[in-house]
């Protein structure tokens, strides 16, 4: 199968999802647009195809989840 590709843009209150070139919907928070992006990555991945989702972190080191901005 092929490669699904899905990248979170944006800033403020217009966030988009990035599949084949095409950004059809916009999104109000970057947390929408992650779900949009991951509920279409699942049925991407159910398809057979490999799965990228990509999205922008903050300027703020570390998250709730314990995530932080070390490489």
């Amino acid at each position: 199968m092929g490669l699904a590709k899905y990248r979170i843009t944006g800033t403020g209150g217009a966030w988009t999802v990035e599949h084949d070139g095409q950004t059809p919907n916009s999104y109000d928070t970057k947390e929408a647009a992650f779900e949009a992006a991951v509920a279409a990555a699942s049925l991407a991945l159910r398809q057979g195809h490999e799965v990228i989702v990509t999205a922008p972190g903050s300027d703020v080191g570390g998250t709730a989840t314990g995530a932080s901005n070390a490489s």
